[in-house]
């Protein structure tokens, strides 16, 4: 078997070729580190480092590996920012996704595994399950389902057979701690081993449900093994929704560190989001007690933040629109 997997040097993306490399794939990643780091993957996968826009490249690779399978995870997952960078957000989430379909399309591929997000949903009813009908409220949102229709549209055109994962809110080793826009547990972690006060945009009363990183990638991982996950979306992650607040006192205390919390103003966000994993637990088999909780989950983390120790917030360069922009990011 032999599979490509995007955005491998980032997060989730490490993690799913990891348990990839377990499950005897030979494993290509692609990634144009500019948000991961090298040293994040698996010394037995092929890396090229190169962009999913990047569609010469993409032709080439496809013609010369003859993949089996795409896990596609590459993307700029900042919801909130997405606002103030359409364009590159489009192009890059979206356009390059289309890139990859196309030539999955044109190489049969057996299966195109996508990581989507809640963020399709929007403020919609709680908990968010798969039959509701997405209304996004940003732009990463909208790339996202803009993603899942066009898959839908491929299989339905040319028979090409994908899988969709809405993850939420994961965290774990290998995330960017360094990332000031997205990852609030690891922008926590950050700030607390810097001494410097927790940010909150508004009053932290906005509650998620936060997915330890084994919630996650094996599922996404095996998925091309599960026949009736085929043509089908699915919500993986937490079922314990928290406060932000909550989740600012659990971190603290788990690194044994305490610090002001700096409350900004509000942005523009879904205040509470968390799903229903009913169907993935009915599909993939999972147990409720294979769930790692919140505190446990963060103190795993954190061993490993520590470890690595605290990581610059170098900032977006390429704000495409400045009118309502928080102060925060224009530090």
């Amino acid at each position: 078997m032999k599979s490509l997997v995007t955005g491998a040097a980032g997060f989730i993306g490490a993690h799913v070729t990891n348990e990839l490399i377990k499950l005897g794939h030979s494993v290509v990643v692609l990634d144009d580190l500019s948000g991961g780091f090298e040293d994040n993957i698996d010394s037995k996968a092929i890396f090229i480092k190169g962009s999913v826009t990047d569609y010469e490249l993409l032709k080439e690779l496809f013609e010369q590996h003859r993949f089996d399978y795409v896990y596609h995870l590459a993307a700029y997952a900042a919801e909130g920012l997405s606002h103030f960078i359409r364009k590159f957000n489009y192009e890059n989430n979206l356009i390059g996704s289309i890139n990859l379909i196309n030539e999955s399309i044109k190489h049969k591929i057996k299966c195109f595994v996508f990581t989507s997000s809640i963020a399709v949903y929007g403020a919609g009813q709680l908990p968010m399950a798969e039959d509701t009908v997405p209304q996004p409220e940003d732009p990463y949102g909208v790339s996202k389902y803009a993603v899942e229709l066009d898959l839908r549209a491929a299989h339905e055109m040319f028979g090409l057979n994908y899988i969709v994962f809405r993850p939420h809110n994961v965290y774990g080793e290998y995330q960017n701690v360094g990332d000031r826009y997205r990852n609030v547990i690891g922008i926590f972690m950050n700030q607390l081993m810097q001494g410097n006060p927790l940010t909150i945009f508004g009053d932290g009363t906005q509650t998620r449900a936060f997915s330890y990183i084994s919630d996650v990638a094996p599922h996404i991982a095996k998925s091309v093994d599960i026949p009736a996950a085929y043509n089908q979306v699915f919500n993986i992650g937490g079922d314990k929704e928290y406060s932000v607040n909550e989740l600012a006192k659990t971190v603290m205390k788990v690194l044994k560190k305490e610090q002001p919390i700096r409350y900004l103003t509000a942005r523009n966000e879904v205040l509470h989001a968390y799903s229903d994993h009913t169907k993935a637990k009915r599909i993939f088999g999972i147990k409720d007690s294979d769930f790692v909780d919140l505190e446990t989950g963060i103190a795993k983390m954190a061993a490993w933040a520590l470890e690595v120790g605290p990581r610059k917030t170098p900032r977006f360069n390429n704000i495409e629109i400045y009118e309502k922009l928080p102060a925060v990011w224009a530090e």
